[in-house]
């Protein structure tokens, strides 16, 4: 009700960069950057743009368009997705208990929507979500080939990528949508989403996709 969702989004993860850049310029990593290839440009512009402006952006939008619980449940239909072009992209076979809790989640989601009785006027939110669902997905699918050949750290790799992908979205929020309005509960909520939930767990999430 504060703030218009890519300009919220945007917000946040540009602050997170922002956070993650005095963290980065005191860590043994810091010449990284100076030694990126022109492929490793490529491949964090790609992320970047991928994981944060479209990503991100696409799950504030769909949030705002259907409520939270149905749209965090589609969002985690991304483990199947991402299971499928693992194999084909990664050479990343599955077992077969994984395959089975995969079916078991298709169930549950069939269970949780039948009779699939949709509300008028939800058919943009479910359209977002689908984009959110496939950008995810290709997101963990870049990130792991570029984390597992373990050359760059995952705090340069959150830096460059966050970097990039933050100031597209922020930007696209500020030209399309109102200024925010926020107050101090506000600015609190997107400090906390800065610093806790993306500063820190997005690093830790490119360190997982190392391993």
């Amino acid at each position: 009700q504060d703030i218009p969702a890519l300009t919220f989004a945007g917000l946040r993860y540009f602050l997170a960069f922002l956070v993650l850049i005095p963290v980065y310029l005191m860590s043994d990593h810091r010449s990284e950057i100076k030694s990126l290839s022109s492929q490793d440009w490529g491949s964090l512009i790609l992320l970047g743009l991928l994981f944060y402006t479209i990503t991100q952006g696409t799950q504030f939008l769909g949030i705002a368009f259907l409520p939270a619980i149905n749209f965090s449940l589609l969002l985690n239909g991304t483990a199947l997705v991402v299971a499928i072009l693992g194999i084909y992209l990664l050479r990343e076979m599955l077992s077969g208990l994984q395959w089975v809790g995969m079916f078991i989640f298709i169930a549950g989601v069939a269970l949780f929507f039948y009779p699939f009785d949709f509300p008028a006027g939800s058919a943009v939110g479910y359209l977002i979500a689908g984009i959110s669902v496939l950008a995810t997905s290709l997101s963990s699918i870049i990130g792991r080939g570029i984390n597992r050949q373990k050359r760059l750290s995952p705090l340069t790799v959150t830096l460059v990528s966050m970097g990039i992908g933050s100031t597209v979205l922020l930007g696209i929020g500020l030209i399309v949508e109102d200024p925010p309005q926020l107050d101090l509960i506000g600015w609190l909520i997107v400090g906390w989403l800065a610093i806790v939930n993306t500063a820190f767990a997005f690093t830790l999430w490119n360190r997982t996709l190392r391993t």
